[in-house]
Formats: C-alpha cells, structure tokens, sequence
C-alpha cells in the first residue's frame, strides 16, 4: 500500500511539474497589453489640427473615422471640447474612453 501511495505522488508531483513547465513555455497574450501601452506613451493628439495619418494613430480610429473628423471639424469649426467626438458619426463612448487621455484640443 505504501509503495502504491508512494508512486502515486510521484506521479502526481510529476505531472503538476511537467505542467507548469508547459505553462511556462506558453507565450501570454500581450498584444493588447501592448497596444494600450503604446498608445498611452504616444504623443498626444490635436483633433483641430491632425490630418487622416495622425488621427488613424488614435485606437479605434481607422481611414474613415478620420475622414469624418475631419470632415465634422469642417462643418463645424474646432472642436472645443474631446466630448465633441461623439457628435462624429461613429466615434461612440468606448473609442473615446480609449483615447481620451491621447487626445489635445
């Protein structure tokens, strides 16, 4: 019997190591974590004056959400406040909330 519980600790002790090897050797998902980080160290952004190639650096902000800041900046004249954004057709509360602190008037 002991030699029974013996070996099935081995075994036991055994597979809990081979699994956190394992463990180890996933790479973890840090592309997000990545993307965040960038775009918060990025250099922040004039939605007054930026063109489509500085806006698309925004997250969330592709060719066309872009061309239609600049084209709502047009219609109205500058932004006076970042919540202006979400009179832009497509720009709702989450993009903004991912780029509030990236953005400058």
């Amino acid at each position: 019997m002991k030699f029974i519980l013996s070996l099935a600790s081995i075994v036991i002790l055994s597979f809990g190591a081979s699994s956190l090897a394992f463990a180890a050797e996933i790479p973890a998902a840090k592309a997000p974590a990545a993307k965040v980080e960038a775009t918060a160290n990025q250099e922040a952004i004039n939605i007054n004056t930026a063109d489509v190639q500085e806006l698309t650096k925004l997250n969330g902000i592709g060719e066309k959400k872009a061309e239609a800041i600049i084209a709502w900046r047009k219609e109205n004249g500058n932004f006076k406040t970042v919540d202006q954004l979400l009179e832009v057709k497509g720009i709702g509360e989450a993009t903004l909330a991912k780029n509030r602190e990236n953005i400058r008037i």
